[in-house]
């Protein structure tokens, strides 16, 4: 399984937090929209408002070093944007407990904009609904979007599940937040694309720094390399599973072991 000429696209999430610590809605603070995202520099950058969170999109990029620099435009820019214009500052958190008056815009109820699907079952995801003792919690997704010639739908779904276990697997360890699968995050969750693919489940904490964004691109590199030499993830689904839905970090370091993944302190 080959991928050629391959180009590395995101779209992570954040929240505003005032100065004593509350988190903020970002609607109405930040404009832009899923449909009509505002565009914030000449390097294919946009920002937009996502439930209460802010989200950005990069322009694809070839490598570590371009990924890298087009992830720090944008959020240098919402940094800057958000403590002169808001008064406020960032929070990189994977998932926030919001209070009443925060929610209140029927826009902070809506979840799930567009069905993503589930690579080992092939079946949709049900959309995720924050209810019960979960109704004020709120997530952040960093969702990595690759791109290759002549894509097909056997490719992509290899590439999710074998992301799972280059990146989801390693992630129960390095991501401290596990609170977020409440509502995103599970195993295999992806959204097929014209390019190529949306892999959807990984949290925001990559964006914490240049190491991590950098491991990031590796263990994609990873996941494709283990493909063009006929591995399959298959024999290691249980596991996978178990790592990734069920935060199991026992085995979760068995894989990292197994295959010598590599693992990045935030």
């Amino acid at each position: 399984m080959r991928f050629s000429n391959v180009l590395f696209g995101a779209d992570p999430e954040l929240f505003i937090q005032d100065k004593e610590g509350k988190f903020i809605s970002a609607i109405g603070k930040i404009g832009g929209t899923k449909h009509d995202p505002r565009p914030i520099d000449l390097y294919g950058s946009y920002v937009q408002e996502d439930n209460v969170a802010v989200e950005f999109n990069i322009a694809p990029a070839k490598g570590k070093i371009e990924f890298i620099r087009n992830i720090y435009r944008p959020l240098s820019y919402i940094k800057d944007f958000v403590k002169k214009q808001i008064g406020a500052n960032i929070c990189i958190s994977a998932s926030a407990i919001f209070t009443e008056d925060q929610l209140l815009d029927p826009r902070a109820q809506a979840f799930g904009c567009d069905i993503d699907y589930n690579a080992w079952t092939g079946k949709a995801n049900p959309r995720p609904k924050a209810a019960g003792e979960h109704k004020n919690l709120r997530t952040a997704g960093g969702h990595l979007h690759i791109s290759w010639e002549r894509p097909n739908m056997a490719q992509r779904i290899a590439l999710v599940k074998m992301l799972d276990l280059t990146q989801g697997v390693p992630s129960v360890i390095m991501d401290e937040d596990d609170t977020r699968r409440n509502l995103y995050g599970k195993a295999g969750a992806y959204r097929p694309k014209s390019y190529g693919v949306e892999y959807r489940v990984l949290s925001n904490f990559w964006i914490k720094s240049p190491r991590l964004m950098a491991w990031l691109i590796d263990q994609a590199h990873l996941a494709m390399t283990f493909l063009s030499r006929g591995m399959l993830p298959q024999s290691d689904k249980d596991a996978i599973l178990a790592s990734i839905n069920g935060g199991n970090k026992r085995e979760a370091r068995k894989l990292i072991d197994k295959y010598g993944l590599k693992l990045v302190k935030l």
